[in-house]
């Protein structure tokens, strides 16, 4: 039985203390999260050799959701692409089983009428790799039979659908100018909690303040509480505005859970980073 937390980084200035070697930042966060959303691929197709330092920095049961290029989701809207989705999953073997999932960050103008081009590409992923999509078209949260189709689509390959919670973030009037910019830039959908695969992957995004977050978050420890006994293994993603406190947020969901679940396996215990003394 296990329960993956994450951030949406792995490195933050206000987790240097905790990382004092830059060159090991990676190694420093997974002594403190066991997951961590690959964003940056989103950007930049990373070089194999910078794929093989993550991947010499992390156990093979550490989690990459590694999200694909945005040529290919948000360009090409997945009716092409090719030689860029060949360049990215050729760059990422160097995790092995550390890619958890291929994360598939669709646009929101990417709706019902886009459903084929999603169920075609998705059967041009390698069977060898795990999927998950995010969509945020509001015709998916708002109509039941839109989601279905979109449930069908991704069952028929295995895949998962990737709900990202942003419901406390907007829940309210922003308290700083951080919340204000997250509001500006992330999805406002009803929260999804159905799991499809035995992998759900879920994205929450809190508040500046942690009791605030920790609030929000409260639907989920049932919902992943749920899942667990159900024999699935989930993994949490932990954001909020700034995401300095998104580390420690992130271990306290993951101690919540197991506050509940007692049989879960409890996350490392990070090593210390002062230096050690004779006395």
């Amino acid at each position: 039985m296990r329960l993956h937390v994450g951030c949406a980084m792995w490195t933050h200035a206000a987790w240097r203390d905790r990382q004092p070697v830059a060159a090991a930042r990676l190694r420093s966060y997974a002594e403190w999260c066991n997951a961590v959303e690959g964003n940056t691929t989103f950007y930049a197709t990373p070089q194999r050799s910078t794929v093989q330092a993550w991947a010499a920095q992390t156990t093979p049961e550490f989690r990459f959701v590694v999200k694909l290029p945005k040529p290919i989701t948000h360009e090409y809207r997945l009716a092409g692409g090719e030689a860029e989705l060949r360049a990215f999953l050729s760059a990422i073997e160097p995790l092995g089983p550390r890619t958890h999932a291929l994360w598939v960050q669709l646009p929101g103008s990417f709706g019902p009428a886009d459903l084929g081009a999603l169920a075609r590409f998705l059967r041009r992923l390698p069977t060898s790799y795990r999927a998950g999509v995010e969509v945020r078209h509001p015709a998916f949260f708002e109509d039941e039979r839109t989601a279905q189709q979109l449930d069908s689509v991704l069952g028929r390959v295995g895949a998962e659908w990737i709900p990202f919670d942003t419901t406390i973030l907007f829940d309210g009037p922003s308290s700083s100018s951080a919340e204000a910019e997250a509001r500006s830039k992330k999805p406002r959908l009803p929260r999804r909690t159905r799991a499809l695969t035995e992998f759900p992957i879920v994205r929450y995004h809190g508040r500046d303040a942690a009791e605030r977050t920790i609030e929000g978050w409260r639907p989920w420890l049932d919902t992943v509480t749920q899942w667990l006994h159900e024999g699935r293994s989930p993994t949490v993603f932990i954001h909020t505005p700034d995401n300095a406190g998104s580390l420690d947020l992130a271990r306290r969901f993951h101690d919540e859970v197991r506050a509940r679940v007692p049989e879960l396996e409890p996350l490392p215990e990070p090593l210390p980073t002062e230096p050690m003394t004779l006395f």
